[in-house]
């Protein structure tokens, strides 16, 4: 595997890979992976011959109160596992070389980012879709992978994607999770043992609430259901619980075409954030596993 930290070499590497013919599939990552990054690579190698992961922990999605300076970095076994795992290329250019001196450019994606995650933090996504048009460009992937764990990232990605014409297809994986349904996050490290039992409170609520939504319960009621389910839990805070549009996450209160119930909360040191999909009943080939366990 090649690590590379500068433009002109990454360049060069990229030359290498399409003079050999193949497709080219991009990973984009802030590294401290884990088995949910994993499976986005296993996905990509089945898709590409050359899989380019990216590590980059990105300043300008993080706000001022955010744990920019504390956000997990583990550089040597993130190496080593993407090594072993195949990948092609690693890509780890350091903030000088993503972000020049004079970097003045900024990509914001409107609507699809403006709720839920966009609102509880204002400027994170035109952070998101900055990098990731940056990302782009530069390794100039034929198809780019990203976990559906962060679904509204990945609703801002594929609008960009398709809005400024990149030509790539963007692909999203299902969340991985821990046995009792925990979604997979760089940030569960913050959690003690005793937050991270009470963590699961999270998956599980949401869990109740699609299925109580699927059989045709009111949706308000099963959102302040929820909610309460992760305070009493042990969440401190719950910055939403919202049943929206799985295409363009606009609030639905009703349930006609496949949605997407979404949550962030607070426990701890940590802010983690959820999802599972919720599908009518008549669109019953289409129904996917909630992945939280009783």
């Amino acid at each position: 595997m090649q690590t590379i930290r500068q433009l002109k070499p990454l360049r060069k590497a990229i030359a290498g890979f399409r003079a050999e013919g193949g497709r080219i599939a991009l990973v984009p990552t802030m590294g401290a992976l884990h088995a949910g990054h994993m499976a986005l690579v296993a996905e990509a190698r089945k898709r590409a011959e050359y899989v380019v992961v990216s590590i980059f922990v990105n300043p300008k999605q993080f706000g001022p109160n955010e744990d920019f300076g504390a956000y997990p970095r583990r550089t040597a076994k993130d190496t080593a596992m993407l090594n072993e795992a195949g990948v092609a290329l690693l890509w780890m250019p350091d903030a000088e070389a993503m972000y020049p001196a004079g970097h003045a450019t900024s990509v914001s994606v409107r609507e699809v980012s403006e709720g839920l995650d966009g609102a509880a933090r204002p400027g994170h996504f035109d952070g998101v879709a900055t990098v990731v048009a940056k990302l782009f460009n530069q390794v100039r992937p034929d198809i780019a992978l990203f976990g559906e764990k962060d679904f509204q990232q990945l609703a801002v990605i594929r609008r960009m994607a398709a809005d400024l014409d990149f030509g790539i297809e963007i692909v999203g994986v299902p969340t991985e999770r821990e046995e009792d349904g925990l979604a997979l996050s760089s940030r569960n490290v913050y959690l003690t043992e005793a937050e991270r039992l009470q963590a699961r409170a999270l998956p599980r609520a949401l869990g109740t609430a699609a299925a109580a939504i699927e059989n045709g319960g009111d949706i308000a009621e099963a959102l302040t259901r929820a909610e309460a389910a992760m305070l009493e839990g042990g969440f401190e805070s719950v910055d939403y619980v919202a049943l929206c549009d799985a295409a363009t996450l606009q609030p639905v209160t009703s349930l006609e075409r496949p949605a997407r119930l979404l949550a962030a909360a607070r426990i701890g040191a940590a802010r983690l954030i959820d999802n599972v999909p919720v599908v009518p009943k008549n669109l019953s080939a289409m129904r996917v596993n909630h992945s939280s366990k009783p």
